[in-house]
């Protein structure tokens, strides 16, 4: 009975402790850090000073946040980051506010040379509207602009801009519904 009591309340003691050290580290270290935003756990941190937070972000153990020297990443107010999410910003990425990233999302503005491996390049920025939802272990790829209100299916990848109020999923993701109240 303790020890599950304990256990259950890990991931409490986690969240408050991260509370701590996003208010007094993250928040001098980042370009710019929101009050309110926590950052537990992350994986990898990349580029600070080329990464914007707004308010009252939620970030979860496991993500990897990167921007590299000619990129930049900029993620809005309310805006919730699931576990294990990858967002690497070769070029220049934007996620408005109120967005949903689920866990296991990538969102990446570059891919590696096809001849030298080691030299990654800009595939293109990527723009992440208002109140989007991303679902489980989507992919985002450069070049891509997510409209206002979108939702993006689970195990989408993204290849091309997604209309404001669409619904898309598959591989690569196509509309599979669309809003005119978007």
């Amino acid at each position: 009975m303790i020890a599950r009591t304990l256990i259950e309340k890990i991931p409490s003691a986690r969240w408050r402790l991260a509370e701590v050290i996003s208010k007094t580290l993250y928040a001098k270290a980042f370009s710019n850090f929101g009050q309110g935003s926590v950052i537990v756990a992350p994986l990898k941190l990349g580029g600070l000073d080329r990464i914007s937070i707004g308010q009252n972000v939620a970030v979860f153990e496991g993500v990897w946040l990167e921007a590299e020297p000619a990129g930049s990443i900029s993620i809005g107010t309310k805006t919730y980051i699931g576990h294990r999410a990858h967002i690497h910003a070769i070029g220049n990425v934007v996620i408005e506010e109120n967005v949903m990233i689920t866990d296991g999302v990538t969102i990446s503005s570059g891919s590696h040379d096809s001849q030298n491996h080691d030299k990654i390049q800009t595939t293109g920025d990527i723009h992440i509207g208002r109140n989007v939802f991303v679902g489980e272990k989507a992919i985002i790829l450069g070049g891509v602009t997510i409209g206002d209100n979108a939702v993006i299916g689970a195990g989408a990848v993204v290849t091309k801009d997604v209309p404001a109020g669409a619904t898309v999923g598959g591989v690569p993701a196509r509309v599979l519904t669309s809003s005119s109240n978007a």
